[in-house]
């Protein structure tokens, strides 16, 4: 064991363990199992790389300029390299068992940064053939967190780990609404009955019921295209509450440059450092586009649901992908749409969380950073995986029984609807009634009243015509 010591007295730490003091404490005051996200991990990580080759870019400057001998401390050479070596492994993930912060705790993410200050500390000390804890070597707070606050590194790092996946859920939106297409195109013109209220309605086709399913997640991938507009917006450089107190110029107008190079990604320095530190709104607003799509996601699982129960008739069946019951032979349950729809409520409930605790920003500062952050990376995630079985054990094995579905769809007596522009409504409703006594087809009623010209009904019941926008003058003739 090692004792570290802070103004609040001594703590005892396994010997070799990379976190630190700071991180201990704050498992004691935080005792729950919510794990912190690895994404988030690794964006602290790069963002700390970006502080210091920002900060060797500084000093370099200096030595340019012959300022060496201003009262600026200097994080010196081999140490600055070790911390960035060090970097480079958390960004990868390493060492991701010695963040001990959980995910829900208090503090405005002042224990996330320390937690990753001391694993960067403790792993740059071994690099540099020293051990964890020496921190006459290489601090903490003055080297790994040189120039940095919480309240800007840590929201930064969150806009990071989001953008990030963001572009992960938009392409997983676009490879589902792909799947939702091909059968669109497969199955334009096979009819199907249409329902409204779980009711029977009026004639239709899949293809009309994938093309809204279809739409629908082509506006979810144009909504979380633009989201990366709205979250690119970093504060870094700002400090503690945005006005940059305590931290050289060069640093704030460089940091965010460094930064988008090495993350590849469209980030952006806010005009106003102290707005984006305060106000979240932004997670309010991105989280938004994320509970839309799952909406979208239970509408279309529900429905998919709703027509392959066997309450239904079957003409849709979706793939069987486990045994179902531990005490019912042969039951297969419809899992990936229960997935998928507990996925879309806890997606809601994060969305409530992270409404309100935005709201409770108080003046400068957002206490409940990390439990936003938290929440809209758990959605994140929870989206791109439901996506993948969305399209992977649900789209891509559903079986529709064309023939079936048609001759259910003349069965109906709501076919009749479309004969009312050619014979009125009370004649359709007289072989809708006759339909409906003598559980017979549309044909067989026809047949029996006399109605309608066999060979004009046959023309009216053609998929081309009851699938057509309405009716012209010349349909009639």
């Amino acid at each position: 064991m090692r004792i570290e010591r802070d103004f609040l007295g001594e703590v005892k730490i396994p010997k070799d363990a990379l976190y630190g003091i700071n991180a201990v404490r704050a498992s004691f005051n935080f005792p729950n199992e919510f794990n912190f996200s690895l994404d988030w991990y690794k964006a602290m990580a790069l963002t700390k790389k970006a502080v210091y080759i920002t900060c060797q870019k500084f000093y370099k400057a200096l030595e340019n300029r012959n300022l060496e001998n201003l009262p600026i401390r200097k994080i010196k050479p081999e140490v600055i390299n070790s911390l960035i070596n060090a970097s480079d492994e958390l960004i990868k993930g390493e060492y991701f068992t010695n963040f001990i912060v959980p995910a829900i705790q208090g503090g405005a993410g002042t224990s996330i940064n320390m937690n990753i200050n001391e694993i960067l500390t403790n792993r740059a000390l071994q690099l540099l053939g020293s051990h964890p804890g020496d921190y006459s070597l290489i601090d903490p707070f003055e080297d790994a967190n040189v120039y940095q606050s919480t309240n800007d590194v840590v929201p930064t790092a969150l806009k990071i780990a989001s953008m990030k996946l963001l572009l992960n859920l938009e392409e997983a939106i676009n490879d589902s609404r792909k799947q939702i297409e091909n059968l669109e195109k497969k199955h334009r013109h096979n009819l199907r009955l249409a329902y409204t209220q779980m009711q029977a309605a009026v004639p239709s086709s899949w293809g009309i019921l994938f093309s809204s399913y279809s739409d629908a997640l082509s506006r979810d991938w144009w909504r979380v295209s633009k989201a990366l507009e709205r979250i690119k917006v970093v504060n870094i450089g700002g400090g503690a509450i945005g006005t940059g107190i305590s931290i050289p110029r060069y640093y704030i107008m460089e940091v965010l440059d460094v930064l988008k190079d090495i993350s590849r990604l469209p980030i952006t320095r806010a005009e106003n450092l102290s707005d984006a530190t305060s106000n979240l709104d932004v997670f309010v607003e991105v989280h938004a586009i994320l509970k839309a799509h799952a909406v979208n996601l239970e509408k279309i699982s529900s429905d998919l649901r709703l027509l392959s129960s066997d309450m239904g008739d079957k003409t849709l069946q979706i793939p069987q992908n486990q045994v179902g019951s531990s005490i019912m032979p042969g039951k297969v349950n419809p899992v990936i749409t229960e997935y998928i729809i507990s996925v879309s409520h806890q997606v809601y409930a994060n969305d409530n969380l992270i409404s309100g605790l935005a709201g409770l920003a108080t003046l400068e500062l957002n206490a409940y950073l990390p439990s936003i952050g938290n929440a809209i990376l758990s959605s994140l995630n929870l989206l791109i995986s439901a996506n993948s079985s969305f399209k992977h054990y649900l789209i891509e094995g559903i079986k529709i029984d064309v023939e079936k579905s048609k001759q259910k769809l003349f069965d109906s007596p709501s076919i009749t609807t479309a004969l009312i522009p050619y014979i009125g409504y009370h004649k359709a409703s007289e072989l809708a009634k006759l339909m409906t006594e003598k559980s017979i087809s549309i044909v067989e009623a026809n047949n029996q009243l006399n109605i309608l010209p066999s060979k004009k009904l046959s023309q009216i019941l053609e998929p081309q015509n009851l699938l057509k926008q309405g009716f012209s003058v010349s349909d009639l003739e």
